[in-house]
């Protein structure tokens, strides 16, 4: 069975998350239910498996699975089908590639990037409504990045852990947290981008959260360091809502999409 390489695109809104949910509108539920108008082996329950398993409104611009097929097809032609029988959905296959079959869009994953957006203004954001964090306070970015420097390297991330997580282990290694800001009317746009081979569960939010504390002057940055010490989840500030997070990015040893 031919295996392919799918780029997906979405609005994370409307969907319970990534992971198909019995009576929930999952991303991958929509995806194979859109595969199996095209293929038999999903018309008979065949499963696809992705980078990652985003949370319930958070949205995605590079994500990455991977289904094996019954038949061959042109990527494009696979792309172009998939999408029509995905819509209305606000799902998109950017595109696909014909992969071997050891690619695993999880297990041959090397590194994901996840950004997050927050909206600093006092009037509410209307055409990216669902897509930023929005408060009304100003941040202290030169702060936040002093925070967010005691998160770089290897760590026991407890604190940064959902008491969900089903990671065997609470230590990864957190490469980048890189905090830009972008003018935007009366306000500004605070990007927060993050790369790490993987995360914990509620990672990404849990450390925004945390960091905005600090932006708004309610922590010093040196309380970032005596969360991430304590290794107990109370020692956490508040996670931060779904709706500012996307995962834009799957790092492979060859990128399965090149060329």
């Amino acid at each position: 069975m031919p295996r392919y390489a799918l780029l997906i695109e979405y609005d994370g809104r409307p969907f319970a998350g990534w992971q198909a949910q019995q009576g929930q509108p999952s991303v991958q539920g929509r995806i194979e239910a859109a595969l199996a108008r095209i293929d038999p082996g999903f018309a008979a329950g065949a499963r696809i498996a992705a980078a990652g398993r985003t949370d319930a409104g958070v949205h995605a611009s590079g994500q990455v699975a991977h289904a094996d097929l019954a038949r061959e097809w042109d990527p494009f032609r696979l792309a172009a089908a998939l999408n029509a029988h995905l819509r209305p959905d606000p799902v998109a296959i950017i595109a696909a590639s014909l992969v071997t079959d050891d690619f695993n869009a999880r297990f041959s994953a090397i590194g994901r990037r996840y950004l997050f957006r927050i909206l600093s203004r006092r009037a509410p954001p209307v055409l990216d409504a669902g897509q930023v964090w929005h408060i009304r306070q100003p941040l202290d970015l030169a702060a936040m990045r002093a925070g967010a420097a005691h998160l770089i390297g290897r760590h026991d991330f407890t604190t940064f852990r959902s008491a969900m997580c089903q990671a065997a282990s609470p230590e990864k290694t957190l490469d980048e947290i890189a905090i830009t800001a972008v003018p935007r009317p009366y306000g500004v746009e605070v990007q927060l981008r993050l790369a790490a081979r993987s995360f914990l569960h509620n990672q990404v939010r849990s450390i925004v959260g945390s960091l905005e504390r600090v932006g708004v002057g309610a922590w010093p940055p040196d309380r970032i360091a005596e969360a991430l010490a304590a290794r107990d989840r109370a020692a956490c500030g508040p996670v931060c809502p779904p709706g500012g997070l996307a995962l834009t990015g799957v790092a492979y040893p060859v990128d399965p999409f090149a060329g």
